[in-house]
This record gives structure tokens, C-alpha cells and sequence, in this order.
């Protein structure tokens, strides 16, 4: 009930965003046109962003047949976990990384690139699909879908306003440093609406993923890898579309400096800080 009751603030939250632009960019019928805009993107967001995310990165569904063991590691943790079978995918990048999107428990899905499947030990990828599926139990894998989706099309509506301007209710330009405020601020504002909902979720994702998996240890110790191995490695699918990162179990954008501080997710050394402990009063 809370996940849905912040789902729904973050939506509230997004829709005012949009609408303050469309007020900046073409006054009162700018704004009204907003509105439109962001309650038509709600629901498309609800209902469909999950297969825009997975297509977004690239990510290929396998089954019993396609990824054997993959698959029935999923099938065996979903079980332990008294979760609905999710679907499955695999994305083909170098990259260590792994996410979970969908509405519902019912309507789920995880995925893994060849990456992590070639850097991690059967052990430590077990203990991070737990993670990603403690977020499905959790519910709070729409929040971030939606988030995800939401802050790319804030992203392009500031890009459209820096591009072509904008007008006031009497079709007057208006002033061009509103345009450029914009521009800057508006995805600013969406990544801070992302970094409150992510920081929090992936401490609890990490502390229900080691319950499900009965390994605390193994996810510290995945997470550790991933962080090392990570940096030196781009992930283009999230290159291309940022606004993806905060849903990974690593933000493979996350650095030092400014970028650190709006960073999606905790410090990795406090996740595994934390997860060591778990591990020690086990």
C-alpha cells in the first residue's frame, strides 16, 4: 500500500513538473497542453513502460530452453521468495549489471547482462537476482519504471524548449533565459524525484534479496565485483538512455564529484557494510 501511495505522489509530482514547463513555455495553453501531455504519459507509463524499458537496453527474453541454468536459478528463488515466475531476460553488453521492471508481481520481469553472468561465481549471480527480485516483492519496481520513463520525457521536453522556444498566452516568445532555466532545471528536478525514490529501496532490495537467497555474503560480495569491474566498463544501452541507471543494482553512471552527490544509489561500501553485518548475525 505505501509503494502505491508513493507510486501515485511521483506521478503527482511529475504531472505538476510538466505542468510548470508548459506554464513557462506557452502560458496558460501551454500548461493545459502539459497536462494533457503528462496525464497521457501516466498512462502509458503504468501500463507499458516496463516493455520500453527492456527495449531501451536491448534485453532479449530466454526460457528453460534458451538459458537453462539462468532460468531455472530465477524459477528456484522466485519460488523461495512466493513470488509469481517472472520473465526472463539476458542483455548482450560487457557491462555488469542487473535490473527488474514490470507493474506487479504478476507482471514482472528481470534481467542480467552476459556481463555479470561472466564475471560473478553461480553464488554470488544467485544472491544478485534475489536482489532483483526482493524489488518485485517489495513492489516498488513500478516507481521506478515509471520514474525511469518520466524522466526521459522531462529530458526531451526541456531539449524541445531550448531547441524552439517557447510563448506566452498572448503568443509572445517568451523570455529566453526561461527557456534555458528550463532546459537545466527540469531534468534536474526529475533526478532528484529518482534519487529519493532509489537510495532508500535499494538497502531494503539488498537486505530482502540476501533473505531470499539465505546468503547475506554472496550479494556483498557481488556487489563488490560489480563496483570494481563496472567502472572501466561503459554500458551503452544506458549510455544511450540515462534516465535507465537508477534502476540497475549498480549505477554504472555513478562518479565522484557532483555526479556522485546525485547519484540513484547508496555508497557501495555502506551496502556492503550492511550486508556484512547480516551476514554475521546469521
Amino acid at each position: 500500500m505505501f509503494n502505491m501511495l508513493k507510486t501515485a505522489v511521483l506521478m503527482a509530482a511529475i504531472t505538476a513538473l510538466f505542468m510548470v514547463v508548459g506554464r513557462l513555455l506557452g502560458g496558460q495553453q501551454g500548461m493545459t497542453l502539459a497536462l494533457l501531455f503528462a496525464l497521457a504519459m501516466n498512462f502509458f507509463s503504468y501500463w507499458f513502460s516496463d516493455k520500453l524499458v527492456l527495449k531501451m537496453v536491448n534485453a532479449q527474453e530466454v526460457d528453460a530452453q534458451s538459458a537453462p541454468r539462468f532460468y531455472a536459478m530465477v524459477a528456484e528463488l522466485a519460488q523461495r521468495a512466493n513470488l509469481p515466475m517472472p520473465r526472463v531476460y539476458l542483455i548482450d553488453e560487457a557491462a555488469p549489471n542487473a535490473f527488474a521492471t514490470g507493474r506487479s508481481p504478476q507482471h514482472a520481469a528481470v534481467a542480467a547482462t552476459t556481463g555479470l553472468m561472466r564475471l560473478l561465481s553461480e553464488r554470488e549471480l544467485r544472491g544478485v537476482m534475489a536482489h532483483e527480485l526482493a524489488h518485485v516483492k517489495h513492489r516498488d519496481i513500478l516507481i521506478s519504471t515509471i520514474s525511469a520513463t518520466m524522466a526521459g520525457a522531462i529530458s526531451a521536453l526541456a531539449n524541445f524548449a531550448m531547441l524552439f522556444g517557447g510563448r506566452d498566452s498572448e503568443g509572445r516568445p517568451v523570455n529566453p533565459i526561461a527557456s534555458i532555466a528550463v532546459m537545466i532545471l527540469a531534468p534536474l528536478a526529475a533526478s532528484l524525484i529518482q534519487m529519493a525514490i532509489s537510495r532508500a529501496r535499494e538497502f531494503e532490495a539488498d537486505r530482502g534479496g540476501a533473505e531470499i537467497a539465505g546468503d547475506p555474503a554472496a550479494l556483498a560480495s557481488a556487489l563488490e565485483k560489480i563496483h570494481h569491474h563496472a567502472r572501466g566498463i561503459p554500458m551503452a544501452a544506458v549510455e544511450a538512455h540515462p534516465e535507465t541507471a537508477q534502476m540497475m543494482i549498480m549505477n554504472p553512471l555513478s562518479g565522484g564529484g557532483l555526479r556522485g552527490l546525485f547519484s540513484t544509489h547508496p555508497s557501495t561500501e555502506e551496502r556492503v557494510a550492511r550486508l556484512r553485518a547480516l551476514a554475521r548475525g546469521a
